[in-house]
């Protein structure tokens, strides 16, 4: 079978299932225009909507679209040209957004610095990306002060929580987001700078197919590679995921408390509701009752949230005071714990609404490339298999593939996940190789392992480096951690693999146990639990422990587990 007979019937398979409300291409309401176009676009429409609210500050549309034109023009003023780069170490704020309009409405192309990072990780991004300038958070001046002599920084802007919050916060502010102000000599502030500037925005023809952004990948080994992304890249992402309703309409209000220089946050905080002309509540970061209250008092509609995040509030003593049934689209994602029909019953009673899974995606394909909407009835989602992750987008194509010869697989036999979509990086930033290796005839190879099923969904089984073989069996960690998620004591697990003279590998997980009920819990319990809901041969070795290694970005450090063995 050639390459274009496979996807041809693939395809065939995926429109016979098809849910029958999702539409079958994304819609561009202004056409396939910048996304700074759209902002220009909402403005002139609604210039008065707020188009994000932080704790009570509203940011119109109006006002969106003017800061971003006096802020490209300051950084103008200041050297910054097309295709230059500019470094973006802040936290949830709205000078984030404006910033990010700012720089593209430029040409200019948006580095997201991860605000967690240490002095090397800070070092390194700032060397790859060869940014000049960046725009930092008064409190992370400290660590940028310790790295500037062996970076290329030449101009930094500085600004604070403090000068976004309102006197007289609408809903609970975090204890670590109200802070003062803190003065940043040798730097320039920020909205002091943006009052006095007199210029217009440069005149500047930006493409859709310019490079518009470096966005890191939140990798678990190495060092990370910087995904070169266009605002086609951008407009797509967005097009296809409001068009199957996450947001999907000027109506919706979003909440988000995602870290903004995620990917992720990028495109829910960012995009979405630019794209669609919703308005976005913004968190400064995951709060419970900070969003229970900012759910009540906005009546938001569109929520995303960990797995981990939704577990929280079922469990919250004060759930049940806060008015949660204006949600109406809900998508979580499974890291750590993981979506099952048990919480998804729990979620309906609370708030009306049913949790479905935001599906599979990458840093390089801008994340939003299956979706599960429309699978829910009778809870088809969680029980065809726990990594379910359903049909392509609008426009996107995946196929299966042997890892070694590339040679395409049958369907319902694993290999390696390849995608070819409009949302794919140009490349990884100063790696040729890599970029060579990824990206090979238009499809990225993405080390992950799947399946493509006979009726055309896909399914996630994990990463090719992490798979086990256990006598031979190929056992993923991915769907061993989702089967563990179903037990209701275990609030989160990490599996890898130890080598065994007699099995090859065994499987180990490490598992955090809710503390209410570590009484109940011990290892041949959980043991006779798996051995009940998996296969003999994947089930695991058992470590507790007090608390997972994470990420930045809420993955398990895999690598830390293995210190532990």
């Amino acid at each position: 079978m050639t390459q274009d007979e496979y996807l041809r019937d693939v395809a065939q398979l995926q429109q016979r299932h098809w849910p029958a409300d999702i539409p079958r291409a994304p819609a561009y309401r202004f056409g396939e225009v910048p996304m700074t176009e759209y902002l220009r676009r909402w403005a002139a429409l609604q210039p008065d909507k707020p188009a994000f609210i932080y704790y009570g500050a509203e940011l119109s549309y109006r006002q969106l679209d003017q800061q971003s034109d006096a802020l490209a023009a300051l950084l103008a003023r200041h050297g910054v040209r097309q295709g230059e780069r500019v470094a973006v170490f802040l936290g949830n704020c709205p000078q984030f957004v404006v910033a990010f309009y700012a720089i593209l409405k430029l040409g200019a192309v948006h580095v997201p610095v991860n605000p967690l990072f240490k002095e090397a990780e800070l070092v390194y991004e700032l060397n790859d990306t060869g940014a000049k300038v960046a725009i930092v958070q008064d409190q992370l001046m400290p660590l940028v002060q310790a790295v500037q002599d062996r970076a290329p920084l030449s101009t930094i802007f500085t600004t604070s929580f403090a000068d976004a919050l309102p006197a007289a916060p609408t809903i609970p502010v975090p204890e670590s987001i109200r802070q003062p102000k803190i003065e940043c000599p040798g730097t320039i502030d920020l909205l002091r700078a943006l009052a006095e500037e007199p210029g217009a925005c440069p005149a500047v023809q930006v493409g859709l197919d310019d490079v518009a952004a470096l966005n890191y990948t939140g990798g678990t080994t190495g060092m990370p590679k910087g995904c070169v992304h266009t605002q086609r890249n951008m407009l797509y992402t967005a097009a296809t995921t409001c068009t199957v309703g996450s947001p999907g309409s000027p109506d919706d209000i979003s909440i988000n408390f995602f870290p903004v220089f995620w990917i992720a946050g990028e495109d829910f905080a960012l995009l979405f509701p630019v794209f669609s002309g919703g308005t976005c509540v913004l968190l400064a970061r995951w709060d419970p009752v900070g969003f229970m209250a900012a759910v009540q008092r906005y009546r938001v509609n569109v929520a995303g949230l960990l797995v981990d995040n939704a577990v929280e509030l079922l469990e919250h003593p004060e759930a049940t005071r806060y008015a949660l049934r204006s949600l109406q689209r809900v998508r979580v994602s499974s890291f750590v714990k993981k979506l099952n029909i048990d919480y998804r019953r729990r979620w309906q009673a609370l708030t009306g609404t049913v949790m479905a899974e935001a599906a599979w995606g990458m840093t390089e394909t801008h994340t939003c490339d299956t979706f599960t909407t429309g699978m829910q009835d009778e809870d088809f989602d969680l029980k065809a298999q726990p990594v379910f992750v359903g049909l392509p987008m609008p426009g996107t194509e995946f196929k299966i593939c042997d890892f070694d010869s590339g040679a395409l697989k049958p369907l319902d036999e694993e290999g390696e996940i390849c995608c070819r979509s409009p949302s794919l990086l140009k490349g990884y930033w100063n790696k040729p190789e890599a970029s060579a290796q990824a990206l090979r005839d238009g499809w990225l190879h993405t080390g992950d392992i799947g399946v493509i099923d006979a009726m055309g969904y896909l399914h996630f089984l994990g990463r090719r480096k992490e798979m086990l073989k256990v006598k031979g069996m190929s056992v993923f960690p991915a769907e061993i951690e989702a089967l563990l998620g179903q037990n209701p004591a275990i609030l989160g697990s990490g599996v890898i693999g130890r080598a065994d003279a007699e099995r090859g590998q065994v499987p180990v997980a490490f598992i955090r146990v809710d503390p209410a009920r570590r009484a109940e819990v011990d290892e041949q319990q959980l043991i006779a639990w798996c051995r009940r809901n998996m296969a003999s041969y994947k089930v695991p070795e058992i470590r507790f422990v007090d608390a997972l290694p994470m990420t930045a970005t809420g993955k398990v450090k895999k690598e830390e587990l293995a210190k532990l063995l």
